[in-house]
């Protein structure tokens, strides 16, 4: 089908698509603080990741991601999720979410924020952006080969988050 004939006119919804990284390793999961001076989840605990760029795809992203941010590179990522974030009424986020497994702790520090292995046992004991507490529990238990999780998140009039899984 032509680039003409793909219906991404500008009275469609859009997406910005973002990447999102968890890395195990044993029992913990590497979290990135964001630093004091971030202008969003300053001082709180996120997943790594950022924006795809024109001409990847979300695996390559992921990766670049992940090597930018942590140093971490040959990772194996799989993806366990995708969620659409209804952030306004014209465009929205696409995020796809990966994990993956190291056997080494050895990370490269970063300007976005503080890397930190947080075990999963004590992760309700951090400051964690509002949607990691419903993420990392799907994350946590989602093996290679499992049907990724698919979710929505929107806003409400008093700009509440809400999180609607499809099961």
């Amino acid at each position: 089908m032509p680039v003409k004939d793909q219906g991404a006119g500008l009275n469609r919804y859009r997406i910005i698509p973002r990447v999102l990284i968890f890395v195990f390793n044993r029992e913990e999961v590497l979290l990135i603080k964001g630093a004091p001076s971030k202008r969003l989840w300053a001082n709180q605990y996120n997943g790594i990741g950022g924006h795809i760029e024109r001409g990847e795809d979300a695996l390559s992203a992921a990766r670049r991601e992940l090597a930018e941010e942590t140093g971490l590179k040959s990772v194996n990522l799989w993806l366990c999720g995708t969620v659409i974030i209804d952030a306004e009424p014209d465009s929205g986020i696409g995020l796809y979410i990966f994990r993956g497994e190291v056997s080494s702790r050895q990370v490269i520090p970063s300007h976005e924020g503080t890397l930190e292995w947080i075990p999963i046992s004590n992760i309700g004991n951090f400051l964690l952006v509002e949607d990691l507490p419903f993420l990392l529990p799907r994350i946590t238990i989602i093996k290679p080969g499992d049907v990724p999780f698919s979710a929505r998140y929107y806003y409400d009039k008093q700009d509440h988050l809400h999180i609607d899984f499809t099961d």
